[in-house]
């Protein structure tokens, strides 16, 4: 397999780079001071620089506003976006990619302003009690028979957006079978916008972790929304859902191996400079082997997501490349959090103050190993592919 970038990948590499340099590290710590709140002119701003340099709608194709990047080309822009704290690159417009399966109305109503920056979308899959098993959704969508509609109702957590950007959702929740019992509920996703009476904001809490994306709560409680609020079709929301999972995995692993790129190279700026006991830091075995350990877990993080991703543009079968994207996200959200906690270490007692990026990324990374899928559900899906698939698939 051949990873070496074209030219025309290295220009977008460099787009992104200075990008992350020149927009989003330059706001870092006013925006954890801001408690992860921006003014709208500067989110403007970034959504104005990423328009201009290319880097909005990267996986969806030109004719639908994007860029129509490769998955390895997504990764290579991720592995600089992670370059950033505080997820600012959340302000870069674009869309979920289940949006690819709307129809031309939804398009024009979410899609096409989801590119222009004008509107945000969110994902509300996680309920309280359903997390990890989407078989335990309670939410459902109930058909009105005299007009059509829809009724929704559920209560949704954890529902990812940027805070006063956000105004619609896509809805995961299940349509009962015709006669409400013995026929399978179908999986369907629904596109509801938030000024829709009925759905409400239960709770916005507050995270180990200054974001861009917020997480809050939501209800929806009797929302009736047209069938043409259907997004992909009846019973196809875990299948369009799985899509977006392993795009999110890689994109991920993708972002923890750019985090530990920056750790590293702050550390060892640090640590040659820095001077106790009359020589630099950076000549103590106890400081130089640990980041020497975290350049190896850096770069098996790139090589496995950049090869997740080749495979993925090669067409291979996608239950070797769900498994790819599980490995490649469990062991580079592990790694990148050894990273941050080695680099913390590093630094001592600046490393626990919150205006350096390294504490920062301490508090961040911790959740690459939650969300999306936890390291526990990435090694069963792992696991699975070993027995299914074979091991030489999966590794080789």
């Amino acid at each position: 397999m051949d990873l070496t970038l074209t030219p025309a990948q290295l220009d977008l590499q460099a787009r992104a780079r200075a990008y992350v340099v020149d927009h989003l590290q330059p706001i870092e710590q006013e925006f954890e001071r801001a408690a992860g709140r921006l003014p709208t002119a500067a989110r403007d701003e970034l959504k104005r620089a990423a328009i201009e340099a290319g880097l909005h709608g990267g996986s969806f194709p030109p004719e639908l506003g994007g860029q129509g990047w490769s998955v390895l080309e997504q990764v290579i822009v991720h592995e600089q976006l992670g370059q950033a704290t505080g997820g600012l690159w959340s302000f870069i417009p674009g869309a979920y990619n289940a949006l690819i399966h709307a129809d031309p109305d939804q398009r024009r109503r979410y899609l096409e302003p989801s590119m222009r920056g004008e509107r945000f979308g969110s994902y509300a899959i996680t309920e309280p009690n359903a997390g990890s098993d989407a078989r335990t959704l309670k939410a459902t969508a109930r058909r009105d028979p005299a007009t059509g509609e829809y009724i929704l109702n559920g209560e949704k957590w954890f529902v990812t957006g940027p805070p006063d950007e956000t105004d619609f959702m896509i809805f995961h929740c299940l349509v009962p079978g015709a006669d409400d019992s013995d026929s399978q509920p179908l999986p369907t996703l629904f596109l509801v916008d938030y000024d829709t009476p009925g759905l409400t904001m239960k709770h916005d809490p507050d995270y180990t972790h200054t974001f861009a994306d917020r997480h809050p709560q939501f209800v929806l409680a009797d929302v009736r929304v047209p069938s043409s609020a259907i997004l992909g079709g009846l019973g196809r929301a875990d299948e369009v859902t799985n899509e977006w999972f392993v795009e999110e995995r890689i994109h991920i692993g993708a972002r923890c191996a750019g985090a530990m790129e920056r750790l590293l190279t702050l550390a060892v700026e640090w640590a040659t400079d820095r001077r106790q006991f009359g020589q630099r830091i950076y000549d103590f075995q106890g400081v130089s082997f640990p980041l020497a350990d975290s350049a190896a877990d850096a770069a098996a993080a790139r090589l496995l997501t950049r090869e997740a991703a080749a495979l993925a543009d090669a067409g291979v079968d996608p239950k070797v490349v769900h498994a790819k994207a599980s490995l490649a996200k469990l062991f580079a959200s592990e790694a990148a959090w050894r990273c941050a906690d080695r680099v913390v270490q590093v630094f001592g007692g600046r490393g626990y103050m919150r205006e350096y990026p390294a504490e920062r990324y301490l508090r961040e990374l911790r959740v690459d190993r939650i969300w999306e899928g936890t390291s526990e559900i990435q090694r069963m899906i792992v696991a699975r592919a070993l027995e299914k698939r074979g091991v030489g698939r999966v590794v080789g």
